[in-house]
């Protein structure tokens, strides 16, 4: 399979690297910002083309598919142009910063019959996969999330501690991990939603701090603190509290909650989340179904994030 990966940055080096464990994939173009280091790390993983044109890479002999690894506000954009231009597409989460675009995808998406599949990596981490597994055998039922999602990002850096070309987001981007998992793992949509947000930062232009209240069709409710200036211990942290257990998850490790450790190396055919996420994307293809966290999966996270803005909106 050909493909295409839009994206020189810290995460599209952490898709080559998925890509290059699962093989059977041809990366034919790298689209990056500037041309030297997007060179630079095409030479690196053996890419053939570099551009800064999505649309030329796109117009590459063979290509099958793309996965946008760019700036969240270029996202929708970039996958309707992919679309548009009769390739599968993979775009890293968010979907969108906004409910009008995320929905211009799904339209666009249903009209085509492409795949569409958004990076909801949480779906995908074998932490989490070893819950949601027990949730549909019916070994447990979630009573309460806890999550915390934290990071010390006071300037505009990247996960590489690098300058950004774009301001990240705490609500359309790190909580949309948490708000399509919630719904995932409670099979249940969100009914109630609230939010509260800090001091806008004044040159970055965004809230540093944030905290959300959920709860689901079923009862099950979850509460996430989201923040920029947490000097460590850093990232996202998922406490199950269940009827039958309470489980803390961290990123690809699992414990129990007296932090026995539980073994998930046996869960999927990796224990990268990134990997597997690509795995899906291209099997996909092959198969021509419907990936897990397709478009149309993750919609209902964005219509939430779009309620959770008009709150923190009249809020302000």
């Amino acid at each position: 399979m050909k493909i295409i990966l839009a994206g020189a940055g810290a995460f599209g080096a952490k898709h080559l690297d998925a890509i290059k464990a699962i093989g059977n994939v041809e990366v034919v173009s790298l689209v990056g910002r500037t041309l030297e280091p997007t060179r630079a790390m095409a030479q690196k993983y053996g890419i053939p083309h570099v551009t800064t044109e999505l649309g030329e890479a796109l117009g590459r002999a063979g290509v099958e598919a793309a996965i946008l690894a760019t700036p969240t506000q270029l996202h929708a954009s970039q996958a309707i142009e992919c679309l548009e231009a009769g390739k599968h597409v993979q775009v890293e989460i968010p979907l969108a910063d906004n409910w009008a675009d995320a929905q211009a995808v799904a339209n666009l998406q249903r009209r085509t019959g492409l795949i569409c599949m958004v990076g909801h990596t949480r779906r995908f981490n074998p932490s989490h996969q070893w819950i949601h597994k027990r949730i549909a055998q019916g070994e447990l039922a979630i009573q309460q999330m806890d999550v915390q999602t934290y990071f010390f990002r006071r300037t505009n850096i990247n996960a590489l501690g690098q300058p950004r070309s774009w301001t990240d987001h705490l609500l359309w981007h790190h909580a949309a991990h948490t708000v399509d998992l919630f719904t995932y793992q409670t099979r249940a949509p969100v009914t109630i939603a609230h939010a509260l947000q800090g001091p806008i930062h004044p040159t970055l232009g965004i809230a540093m701090d944030m905290s959300i209240q959920l709860k689901a069709a079923n009862g099950a409710i979850c509460t996430l603190s989201l923040s920029f200036n947490n000097d460590g211990p850093l990232g996202t942290f998922f406490r199950y509290i269940c009827d039958n257990g309470t489980y803390i998850a961290r990123y690809d490790e699992l414990v129990d909650g007296k932090e026995h450790k539980i073994d998930v190396s046996h869960v999927d055919v990796s224990t990268n989340g990134i990997e597997l996420q690509d795995r899906e994307f291209f099997a996909a293809i092959r198969e021509r179904r419907e990936p897990n966290a397709s478009v149309a999966q993750v919609l209902p996270c964005y219509r939430t994030l779009a309620d959770l803005e008009r709150e923190l909106t009249t809020e302000r």
